[in-house]
């Protein structure tokens, strides 16, 4: 079947749909709700599916024109326009019916750990953390921490939040692997740079109906919050491990006084892992053939390189190099990264279609 033949298609069922919700006194509620949402998730896809089809119509019309010798003059000079439209509209619509990650429009948890490079690997944890949370001001999400694990000069050993907003894992799922850190640390006192890396896993926040979790599969432990130096030591076991026993999955939470909302965040993140697990065994196995795309979320992977020295932030993966390093890391200032990671991967989707 042609591209085209294809989209005709499409184009037929939108319409069998439009019928169908014409009378929905001859559906049951739950059809109508269901087709409802299919007619709704169509319209913009047919939208440009129209585009397309109508510029190649406009483009016949003016190729007839040509055999018009009034008209022939302005067909030629509207015909080029028309062609160098016509190859971008069917990208869209080419994109617009790429299977969609059912994730992409949740919201996403995000967990950062300090990695190879003592207290300064900390430190960059830290800083690491704060752009996420500047990125997410800059786009209007709302950026909930859920626990920080502080070492004594500032750095955070490790930390993790819940980023709520639009389609927030869509653009925040590439960020996941190694990132490193060149820098001359404050306490190196002959000037030497050292290099030390942070680990950035980003998973989608599941719902309860995405993932059922058996009470029975779980072994909560409670205990006594402990804080850096003794100090911020709750005297009540308010403290929560919840281990997920069939995959050994563990999640402790200490950051409340309430054993209550401690346990709830720990099942937020299990649950969130859990989910990211289902997924990335299900995207195994539909890509067995081929390497994970970018953004498979491998830990071993070092993704990004942030240069102090040179003022430099290089995305190893898609080789794009951005000169304002301070604009990204304490201003979050990280969306030509995003943009260009998800136009990679739409580019790699549609090379396997194609």
């Amino acid at each position: 079947m042609s591209f085209e033949e294809n989209l005709d298609k499409i184009i037929q069922k939108y319409k069998d749909l439009e019928d169908k919700l014409g009378s929905p006194d001859k559906m049951s509620r739950e059809q109508f709700v269901q087709s409802s949402k299919e007619y709704s998730d169509m319209t913009p896809i047919i939208e440009k599916i129209n585009l397309f089809l109508s510029a190649k119509k406009e483009l016949l019309d003016l190729e007839t024109l040509l055999l018009d010798p009034e008209m022939k003059e302005i067909a030629e000079a509207e015909i080029p326009v028309i062609k160098e439209k016509i190859p971008k509209l069917e990208k869209d619509v080419q994109l617009a019916l790429l299977p969609k990650d059912e994730a992409d429009e949740k919201n996403a948890i995000l967990e950062i750990r300090a990695g190879t490079g003592g207290d300064e690997a900390a430190l960059f944890a830290g800083a690491l953390f704060r752009m996420y949370q500047k990125y997410a001001e800059n786009k209007g999400w709302k950026f909930e921490i859920l626990e920080i694990s502080t070492t004594g000069i500032g750095g955070y050993k490790d930390a993790s939040a819940v980023i709520s907003g639009k389609s927030v894992f869509s653009k925040m799922k590439f960020e996941s692997g190694v990132h490193r850190v060149q820098r001359v640390p404050e306490t190196e006192s002959s000037g030497r740079i050292h290099t030390s890396a942070a680990t950035v896993a980003v998973l989608p926040e599941a719902e309860e109906v995405d993932i059922v979790i058996d009470d029975k599969d779980l072994r909560i432990d409670v205990f006594r919050a402990s804080g850096a130096g003794g100090q911020h030591v709750n005297t009540t076991e308010s403290a929560v491990r919840i281990t997920h026993i069939p995959t050994g999955l563990a999640v402790s939470q200490q950051d409340e006084k309430s054993q209550h909302k401690n346990k709830a965040k720990a099942m937020k993140i299990l649950r969130s892992r859990l989910y990211e697990e289902e997924r990335r065994k299900k995207e195994m196995a539909r890509a067995a053939d081929r390497r994970g795309q970018i953004g498979s979320g491998d830990r071993s992977e070092r993704i990004r390189t942030y240069n102090f020295p040179q003022g430099r932030v290089t995305d190893h993966r898609i080789n794009l190099t951005l000169y304002k390093i301070e604009e990204v890391v304490y201003e979050g200032q990280i969306d030509e990264f995003v943009s260009a990671l998800i136009s990679e991967d739409e580019a790699q989707k549609l090379s396997q279609i194609n």
